[in-house]
């Protein structure tokens, strides 16, 4: 089929067709996906009262060694205390590299703003399609 002959109707259909498909694949995948992680957070689990209760952080089996690992993760509750503290003892390398994207690009847009971009700032624009279902 070339270009020029190809329905634009058709097109839609087969599109909405396989993302309907593809949403039907992720909802089954994930639903076993879930039941499989639930065993695996119940072995976890007992594992995790073993080393806790022999007080060890690794046992040896004949099919491998598990391991017991102390994890922490951290947030904040107090932005503006917080950049206080990253700016008085100079560590900006404890926050992560990124834009807030919708923020940047509404400051960008409000009047008198377009002009402030900043050094080392890239962008790149595409176009997307969105394709929805009839309705009615």
């Amino acid at each position: 089929m070339s270009k020029k002959n190809m329905s634009l109707p058709k097109l839609v259909k087969a599109f909405r067709n396989l993302r309907d498909k593809r949403s039907e694949l992720k909802a089954d995948f994930e639903a076993k996906d879930k039941a499989l992680v639930e065993q695996q957070e119940k072995i976890q689990s007992y594992l995790l009262t073993h080393c806790n209760e022999n007080d060890v952080n690794s046992v040896k089996t004949d099919e491998g060694t598990f391991y017991r690992k102390r994890k922490v993760n951290y947030w904040c509750s107090d932005w503006e205390s917080f950049h206080k503290f990253v700016l008085e003892h100079q560590i900006p390398e404890i926050l992560q590299k990124r834009i807030a994207q919708k923020n940047l690009e509404e400051f960008l847009a409000e009047e008198g703003n377009e002009q402030l971009v900043p050094i080392g700032l890239q962008s790149e624009s595409t176009y997307t399609i969105t394709i929805q279902k009839p309705r009615g």
